[in-house]
């Protein structure tokens, strides 16, 4: 920690030549360590450095112990998290105010003072008590110099919006952990939803019918998709949603997915009313490690992200299984999804299904994350981008079309997109 505090002290005297005599120098100094972590781990040691530049400071700094002990663990995980790193800069700054409030200075009665953040912090002075917002000072005039002082109080300040932050993070996992009970599941042998046997003495004769013991395995075709239900919603579509969302956070590997789902769109919520109505849905999951490669200019049009999401659901009930077989018979397969009219093409490739007919494509990675027979969850290893609207495309296909022409390569998306589509309609006509 020494070593530490003297490389960032030796910083910042080089790079401003400031006081050593200066406050911030002494809070780096100082016993308030845990702080002086949080401001390096920042970044705001040139932000600070302006600030005493400009005027004096008051920094009302927590105790260690408040910090180590007292803070919550999963909010201080909250705050180190490096996409997280505004909200710790917020939090930090509304511990200093930009004026000088000694003993001398504070006000008599509670008054609000404007910190270095958006959000003032309300000071009171009561018989033999001194507030910071709701917490106790209990070291005034801890640190006294020239160009600041600094307070030590007894626990940390939490703005309203870094609260807000967090529970927002946090809501992911509000979503309950428990598979609702008597949750279908799906006879591999007729692809139809299983109905719990009753209890059979030993001798009697066979429960199953001979039909279907006699039937085939899964077939060749996809699963097939039942219609939508009646206006009274025999199906649980929020408890389904909820159930497979936390089964993503409980798997690993796809809480960027789960946080577009819950936090970013109102994506839950539409796939919980289209389960309720009797729909079933497969959705093409990708994994955190896909889903950090895409740019801000994939994001940057207004819908973007909604579209890209779409374009992974999938209207019909979709295993593994169902789908390697179908393109292991027919060569190449396009499923609707909820972007219409754009379709996903799945293909064999290496043993397993790929998705994609451009270079933006993605493998089957992580198969049946989450079936219960009316939601199919498939983790794959990319983000699929769908293709722009091509002229003259048959618009009034409704169920899967095959293609059995090898499609040219195309190029990447980009600026090059409409030149490319425009190429391959050439090839075709």
């Amino acid at each position: 920690m020494c070593v530490v505090i003297c490389f960032v002290l030796s910083q910042l005297a080089a790079a401003s030549q400031i006081n050593s005599n200066s406050v911030l120098v002494a809070l780096l100094d100082s016993r308030y360590t845990e702080l002086s972590e949080l401001v390096e781990k920042a970044l705001l040691l040139q932000t600070l450095e302006k600030a005493v530049a400009d005027h004096n400071i008051t920094i009302f700094a927590p105790r260690n112990e408040a910090l180590e002990r007292e803070l919550d663990p999963e909010f201080k995980r909250f705050l180190l998290e490096p996409r997280n790193l505004p909200s710790l800069q917020t939090l930090l700054l509304h511990h200093i105010v930009p004026s000088r409030l000694g003993h001398t200075e504070w006000p008599n009665e509670s008054t609000r003072h404007a910190t270095l953040s958006s959000e003032p912090l309300r000071l009171t002075n009561l018989d033999s008590v001194k507030l910071a917002g709701n917490a106790e000072v209990v070291h005034l005039n801890d640190v006294f110099r020239p160009d600041g002082i600094i307070h030590g109080i007894n626990r940390l300040l939490i703005p309203k919006s870094v609260q807000q932050d967090f529970n927002n993070r946090r809501s992911l996992r509000a979503i309950s952990a428990v598979k609702p009970e008597g949750a279908p599941e799906v006879d591999p042998r007729t692809n139809r939803l299983k109905k719990p046997a009753p209890p059979v003495p030993a001798g009697s004769a066979p429960v199953l019918p001979i039909y279907y013991a006699m039937a085939p395995g899964p077939s060749l075709a996809p699963a097939p998709a039942p219609g939508p239900g009646g206006p009274r919603y025999h199906f649980d579509g929020e408890s389904q949603v909820k159930d497979f969302i936390h089964t993503l956070l409980h798997y690993g590997g796809y809480n960027e997915m789960a946080d577009i789902l819950v936090n970013l769109t109102n994506l839950a919520t539409e796939m919980g009313r289209l389960v309720s109505e009797g729909y079933v849905l497969t959705v093409l999951v990708p994994n955190d490690e896909a889903m950090a490669k895409l740019t801000a200019d994939q994001l940057a049009e207004p819908g973007a992200l909604e579209r890209i999401m779409y374009y992974h659901i999938v209207l019909e009930y979709q295993t593994e299984e169902s789908m390697y077989n179908a393109v292991r018979r027919f060569g190449k397969v396009r499923y609707d999804t909820l972007h219409v009219p754009h379709k996903v093409l799945a293909q064999e490739a290496d043993g397993s299904v790929k998705f994609g007919d451009d270079e933006e494509t993605a493998y089957l990675f992580d198969p049946d994350i989450y079936i219960d027979g009316r939601i199919s969850v498939q983790g794959i290893d990319g983000v699929l981008l769908p293709a722009s609207e091509k002229t003259g495309s048959k618009t009034s296909e409704t169920t899967k079309t095959v293609d059995h022409v090898q499609s040219p390569p195309k190029s990447r998306r980009g600026k090059l997109l409409e030149v490319a589509a425009c190429q391959v309609l050439g090839t075709f006509e």
